[in-house]
């Protein structure tokens, strides 16, 4: 404890000045941990002289940094940064910039020669930042894939105006990035596709690749208002009209996919006359790392893929490689497909490695063995053990004749010639993939000097050491790992493929990607059902039938996160347990959320073409785990939670007079984020459960409204008669075919606001006027549900780095994190070395901080100000969630003995201490 003392400056001068109680949680308290499920896209990269394995441990906040020895790995360092980690990169040997995707910023991470390190800067981007590499000259610029939107960006994301894409890269002189807190980027690029995700580099760093990620596959739904009822013969819906016991299905919308000339359906009828857009499906774009500024190439590649998810360049040819899936979603219905003769059943997706070359997109289909024709054969078979599911990372040998790629669902890393993969003369064959015992690989390196392979596991937070010339895994080397034990022994069943699928290459996450959706929407009904009667409750006494008819008609891939605590599930609230027993809040009957997921088993067998349901175990393993991931912060409410003027107005409105029937917004869509207190995720967010909008040809669960700026980037709707008219001729290019309402119809917020029910009427006296008063209503409530509350305030995960450069710029910022630790909306952490030591500190409130040793009083906030600014030791303050901050900042593995205690004892506060 003495040498720590002497270590101290500024921070130890507390000791002597002020006489402060000390504090401390209780020693045993059961740690918090707040899942999210963000998906790595980097998460491995070797330092220049391949001395170092530097490996972002995503569920612990930190860069884990190793020693690469003969077949082993040596751990040396455990670096905090942000939240969700997700990449990293080595700009030099002493130098790594590490991308927070929780935390919106980029971590820069000095290291000494033996691997030890801290932040020297955070640089804050756009939201939910998801890759890095350096390019250009001499490799000095630095390229981030962010979102186009986000507290931190220095634009307006113009989220209700056409034709913007959603999707930025973000480019920096690495070793001027600016003293600004987002630096001083040299350009940022805006990419005209939909969210972006991987980069790529060619061999002489002259050209960078961008790609989009939920990129689509023009594929878009028809609104059931413009498809004639009456079926096939009415030029309505394909056949069948009924199921099979012939009752009648509901009228409902159609998907349709653009043939290169027109927007067809399944019967190839054109649908032209409804669409007023176009979907260029731009997917993989090229910059010009050597302008100055870098700039885009002209054009784009096109037809790459649905779900993208890495790239590699080979580093001889030239050519860039793609590792994504591609959605069949235009097929309709699952199950047996019997009475309707279709089904999607066991070909949801392929798993596809796309090779990019000068002008061309050529697609390679990873698992061209399986017969389609043929399901379902209980697992495992020959057949599934030869699929690869969900390729991810890629690396290519030095002379450009080998491709590894890692398949997440399949807990396999597969081997190519390039030649062959390129030329599609590669047979699949288990002797060419190397298993992994970890399971779900997502991260992947070469370290051709040692003839070895280094992937990280993210099912149990590991990295493997493969032999890939003996097709065999040598080591397998566990990251310290904070989540629960079921959140480890459920993540798997969302990606199994190898289990949850006859054929191998599907899972829960083909669709639902990263535990999330993936911008499509399906047809699932299955004509081979019942109707299945709907024990609500209900908003109001239902004006149609309210049961569930198994043919549904398209409805949009809905997330999988933040399902606790808001009742049954899927748009229809057809996932529910009210049918076994009697209902009442918080989790009986429709409200128990854990029956509600069980419902899904079916799809095992029904969509994924599984010879049976899961095992009741491995089910409820899978739901303990899906009923903890979270959505994260509104990315466009201010962070001190304020609200503007107009979204003020619109929430004044949502939460205020009648619309509709006699209900306010609210009425339906409940806003009362302290609801079921005792609950795992207290909070209603736009839903308590409930059924209502008898408006439609079926009753629907009150959809929640977290995450509707996800769904912004398809603007144009041709004129329908229960619309008010408006904006209705055709606005061009956009980046989604898919956007609001369980279809995906509608083009925007304001245009569901502009339904004629919520009019202002003499039956409606309270509802939205016509004309221009009522169009800046609907503007301001539209504006108030874009920054729809969160289970999370939207300062969880902001960070600042506070140095001697940038007091100015820093300290307001700082401020603001504390204000909102002292509101309750996070837990504030502040990391610093003392020496060369790093050091934690938990904010306890009144300026206050309490230090990872037991044995010291609080520090004055001022106190550590003081030594960042004079003493030149970066100091980063970060928020996290609440409850989180004791084990982020005090005690690691929850042991109840705080890390600076267990590091003066010479004890490791990563393992925990035995009881």
């Amino acid at each position: 404890m003495m040498r720590f003392r002497r270590q101290i400056s500024f921070l130890g001068q507390f000791v002597l000045c002020f006489g402060v109680t000390s504090w401390s949680p209780s020693a045993r308290a059961a740690p918090h941990f707040t899942v999210f499920e963000s998906g790595q896209v980097r998460p491995l990269a070797l330092s220049p002289s391949g001395r170092f394995l530097f490996a972002t441990n995503t569920p612990d906040n930190r860069l884990e940094v190793f020693e690469v020895r003969e077949n082993a790995l040596l751990h040396r360092r455990s670096i905090p940064v942000g939240l969700e980690p997700v990449a990293v990169a080595a700009r030099t040997e002493s130098e790594v910039w590490v991308v927070n995707h929780l935390s919106d910023s980029v971590s820069v991470v000095s290291l000494d020669a033996t691997g030890n390190g801290h932040v020297v800067r955070t640089l804050h981007v756009g939201d939910e930042p998801r890759d890095i590499v350096f390019a250009g000259a001499g490799r000095a610029k630095a390229f981030i894939t962010t979102a186009h939107r986000g507290q931190n960006a220095p634009y307006d994301p113009q989220l209700t105006t056409p034709g913007i894409g959603r999707a930025d890269v973000w480019v920096f002189d690495a070793a001027r990035p600016g003293d600004t807190l987002s630096g001083t980027p040299r350009t940022i690029l805006n990419l005209f596709t939909d969210t972006p995700r991987a980069l790529a580099v060619s061999s002489d760093g002259t050209t960078v690749y961008a790609a989009g990620f939920h990129t689509g596959n023009r594929t878009q739904v028809i609104n059931d208002g413009f498809v004639p009822d009456g079926g096939e013969a009415k030029g309505g819906l394909p056949a069948p009209d009924t199921n099979f016991q012939g009752i009648p299905r509901p009228e409902a919308g159609l998907i349709v996919r653009h043939n290169g000339t027109n927007w067809v359906d399944e019967l190839g009828r054109s649908w032209d006359s409804s669409v007023r857009f176009s979907l260029p499906d731009r997917d993989v774009f090229a910059i010009d790392a050597t302008a100055n500024p870098p700039a885009l190439h002209p054009g784009a590649f096109s037809g790459v893929g649905t779900i993208l998810f890495n790239m590699a360049a080979n580093p001889v040819s030239g050519k860039v490689y793609v590792s994504n899936t591609e959605a069949f979603n235009e097929v309709r219905f699952e199950g047996p497909g019997t009475f309707a003769g279709s089904s999607v059943r066991g070909h949801l997706h392929e798993s596809r490695i796309t090779v990019l070359g000068m002008g061309s997109v050529t697609p390679r289909h990873l698992n061209k063995h399986i017969d389609y024709g043929a399901c379902c054969a209980p697992v495992p078979n020959v057949e599934s053990e030869k699929s690869l599911a969900f390729p991810q990372s890629m690396a290519v040998s030095a002379d450009g004749g080998m491709l590894y790629v890692s398949a997440l669902g399949s807990s396999k890393v597969g081997v190519y010639r390039t030649a062959e993969l390129e030329s599609d003369t590669f047979v699949p064959s288990e002797a060419d993939q190397i298993s992994v015992s970890g399971g779900g690989p997502t991260g992947l390196v070469l370290d051709e000097r040692r003839r070895l392979l280094y992937v990280l596991t993210r099912f149990d937070n590991s990295i493997s050491i493969l032999d890939p010339r003996q097709r065999r895994e040598i080591a397998h080397v566990p990251m310290f790992n904070p989540e629960p034990p079921s959140v480890v022994q459920g993540r798997k069943f969302l990606y199994d493929a190898r289990t949850t699928s006859s054929h191998g290459d599907s899972a829960c996450a083909s669709c639902h990607v990263f535990g999330d959706f993936d911008s499509l929407g399906w047809d699932l009904g299955n004509p081979d059902e019942v109707v299945l009667r709907n024990p609500g409750p209900f908003v109001n006494e239902p004006g149609i039938n309210p049961d569930f008819h198994p043919m549904k008609g398209p409805m949009t891939t809905q997330s999988l996160r933040g399902m606790a605590n808001q009742g049954p599930m899927h748009w229809r609230g057809d996932r529910t347990g009210g049918n076994d027993m009697s209902s009442a809040q918080p989790d009986r009957g429709s409200f128990d959320e854990g029956a509600a997921f069980k419902k899904f088993n079916g799809a095992f067998e029904a969509l994924l073409g599984r010879s049976e349901p899961l095992p009741d175990g491995d089910m409820q393993a899978f739901g303990d785990f899906m009923l903890q991931v979270t959505y994260p912060p509104n990315p466009i409410r201010a962070l001190d939670d304020s609200l503007t003027a107009d979204q003020q107005a619109g929430r004044d409105f949502f939460t205020g007079p009648p619309s509709f029937e006699g209900f306010s917004c609210a009425g339906c869509h409940t806003l009362d984020p302290q609801a079921n207190p005792g609950s795992s995720a207290p909070g209603f967010f736009g839903s308590d459960g409930r059924s209502s909008f008898t408006f439609l040809p079926q009753l629907f669960k009150t959809a929640h409204l977290r995450n509707l700026y996800q769904k912004v980037g398809m603007f144009g709707l041709a004129e329908l008669p229960f619309i008010n008219p408006g904006n209705n001729e055709f606005l061009g290019e956009q980046v989604r075919g898919f956007g609001f309402t369980h279809e995906g119809s509608f083009d925007s917020v304001f245009r569901f606001i502009s339904n004629a029910s919520f009019n202002r009427s003499p039956e409606n006296p309270t509802g939205i006027p016509l004309g221009p008063e009522g169009d800046r209503l609907r503007r301001q409530l539209e504006s108030f549900q874009l920054v729809f509350d969160t289970n999370l305030k939207p300062i969880v995960g902001q960070q600042v780095t506070l140095t001697a450069r940038n007091r100015a710029t820093a300290s307001p910022r700082i401020d603001l994190l504390r204000a909102r630790a002292d509101a309750g909306d996070c837990d504030l952490v502040a990391r610093t070395r003392v020496g060369s030591r790093a050091s934690s500190f938990l904010y306890l409130g009144n300026g206050q901080f309490s230090t990872n040793h037991r044995g010291l009083p609080p520090v004055d906030d001022s106190l550590l100000r003081r030594a960042a600014t004079s003493d030149g030791q970066p100091l980063t303050y970060t928020c996290v969630p609440r409850g989180s901050g004791t084990r982020i900042a005090l005690d690691r593995d929850s042991d109840g003995l705080w890390d600076g205690d267990e590091e003066d004892a010479g004890t490791d506060p990563s393992v925990p201490a035995q009881p």
